[in-house]
């Protein structure tokens, strides 16, 4: 009699399925960023940044889902770099940063860089189960239904 030793079916779950994916696309994002010395944490804190002119370290910490002083230490940093500035007029009071002109252009820098990945990824040469994933969440966010 033979015994089958073949482990179990695939993995169909939606959640491991997108987790995998989504360990993948950071990886990709993160190697495209790097010769623009960015993060894909950097670069979503950047981003909003340039969102919300005026933003505030607590509404940036909400948005990011993480501390305020993780904020503030990354802020720091991004200022350090000259990629954004903080106009607070006084100490104590409500901090307004914003993004520099060198902060605009590495996000426009970095925009090209995630297309790429993009391309790469889900673009017409792409697995097509990967393209179908991106049509579903392009149409998810368009207000649209999958193609």
């Amino acid at each position: 009699m033979v015994t089958d030793d073949r482990p179990d079916a695939p993995v169909t779950s939606p959640s491991i399925i997108l987790l995998t994916l989504a360990r993948r696309i950071e990886t990709e994002l993160n190697a495209a960023l790097s010769p623009l010395d960015l993060t894909v944490s950097r670069l979503g804190l950047l981003g909003h940044i340039a969102g919300v002119p005026g933003v505030s370290f607590s509404d940036l910490a909400r948005m990011s889902g993480t501390t305020v002083q993780s904020v503030h230490a990354a802020v720091k940093t991004l200022a350090g770099a000259g990629l954004v500035r903080d106009n607070t007029a006084r100490a104590g009071s409500a901090s307004a940063i914003e993004v520099t002109p060198e902060g605009a252009r590495l996000l426009k820098a970095a925009k090209e860089a995630v297309s790429g990945v993009d391309e790469r990824l889900f673009g017409p040469d792409a697995d097509p189960i990967q393209r179908q994933i991106a049509d579903a969440v392009r149409a998810a966010f368009s207000g649209g239904d999958p193609a």
